[in-house]
């Protein structure tokens, strides 16, 4: 278990949006606010980690054949358990992220991480990954809300950043906004990705 390793894949080399390409329709929906990208972000962390427990834990006594059923079934009640707890303490960040929330059970990380790396790993090294998944995934939300709210509206967390004058981005709020960016962030880590690659090849 090499945890300098599983945080710089979580956040950076293989992050989950910018580099796998997981869990991009929630990553563009709800990325208009910085609540509600920290909202989505830690509730995606939280779940992913108690699964990836769970799974690791079970790991052995599943059967092959029903093992992806069992995921799903771990993951919605973990789901379930957020879903709740938003509702009872954040009313306002579970209204406002609404059917997203109960679409984790589906999000194509947790699933994915599961299947890669929970099933075949010990409980300890399940956890770390799914902190550090989490962690990446909730980065990315956030630079993404920043980007949106602040260019976008003028804002952040719904205070006003920009001078009366700013001329907002209005289409950074929209839909296609969502796009724009994240096709922005993906591209820049591709970039940065590759330069050591290319300078490997430079020196040869």
């Amino acid at each position: 278990m090499n945890i300098g390793k599983q945080l710089k894949e979580g956040v950076i080399s293989n992050n989950p949006v910018l580099v796998q390409l997981l869990g991009m329709c929630s990553t563009m929906a709800i990325t208009t606010s910085i609540a509600n990208g920290l909202g989505m972000g830690v509730s995606v962390l939280l779940i992913l980690t108690a699964s990836n427990v769970v799974i690791s834990a079970i790991r052995k006594i599943v059967p092959n054949k029903i093992r992806i059923a069992m995921y799903v079934v771990v993951i919605a009640g973990f789901v379930t358990c957020v879903d709740l707890l938003l509702q009872a303490f954040l009313p306002a960040i579970a209204a406002s992220l609404g059917v997203f929330i109960p679409l984790i059970v589906v999000n194509c990380i947790i699933l994915g991480r599961a299947e890669a790396f929970a099933s075949k790993e010990g409980i300890a090294a399940s956890a770390l990954d799914g902190v550090f998944q989490g962690l990446g995934y909730t980065l990315v939300l956030l630079a993404m809300c920043i980007i949106r709210e602040l260019l976008g509206a003028g804002t952040l967390a719904g205070i006003q950043i920009m001078p009366a004058s700013y001329q907002a981005i209005g289409v950074l709020t929209l839909p296609v906004g969502g796009f724009l960016v994240l096709g922005t962030l993906i591209a820049a880590m591709q970039w940065a990705l590759s330069r050591p690659k290319k300078a490997a090849k430079e020196e040869k």
